[in-house]
């Protein structure tokens, strides 16, 4: 049996490359590893347009839970939504953040939390089913 050389172009459009100096995404390190997960490179500059679109679009928690997994089955890309550290008083006291790994470029560290963020503007009980899940709105005990 043969075995084939390690092919640097997989067989599937990447995205382009990040301007020199404007993005520490380390996608060549990332190309040159033959061992390593490139499933991060397949969300394109126009795939991204339309992610952007969908978690714009999403109506409960149950969805933005799910658009989460697939994130993270599809692109391994680890999304993590908690109120921050104060009071949680409008979108912006939610910690929205995506977990730091090689080809995920800075600039959707930027664009999927703002989506995130315009749709808790638009879905307010999104937000209250977030704090409630991390106890912020606890019942009161009632004796």
């Amino acid at each position: 049996m043969t075995q084939l050389p390690f092919s640097p172009v997989p067989p599937f459009p990447l995205r382009k490359e990040c301007p020199p100096g404007a993005c520490v995404c380390e996608r060549e390190r990332l190309l040159s590893d033959p061992q390593a997960d490139l499933s991060v490179l397949r969300l394109t500059r126009e795939e991204e347009k339309r992610l952007i679109a969908r978690i714009e679009q999403i109506a409960s928690h149950a969805e933005l839970i799910r658009i989460g997994e697939r994130l993270q089955q599809q692109l391994g890309i680890v999304l993590s939504i908690a109120p921050a550290g104060n009071e949680v008083r409008t979108v912006r006291g939610f910690s929205i953040q995506l977990a730091e790994r090689p080809g995920l470029c800075k600039k959707l560290h930027q664009t999927i939390p703002a989506a995130i963020r315009r749709c808790l503007e638009k879905h307010p009980e999104i937000g209250y089913t977030i704090l409630n899940s991390h106890d912020l709105l606890g019942q009161e005990n009632q004796s």
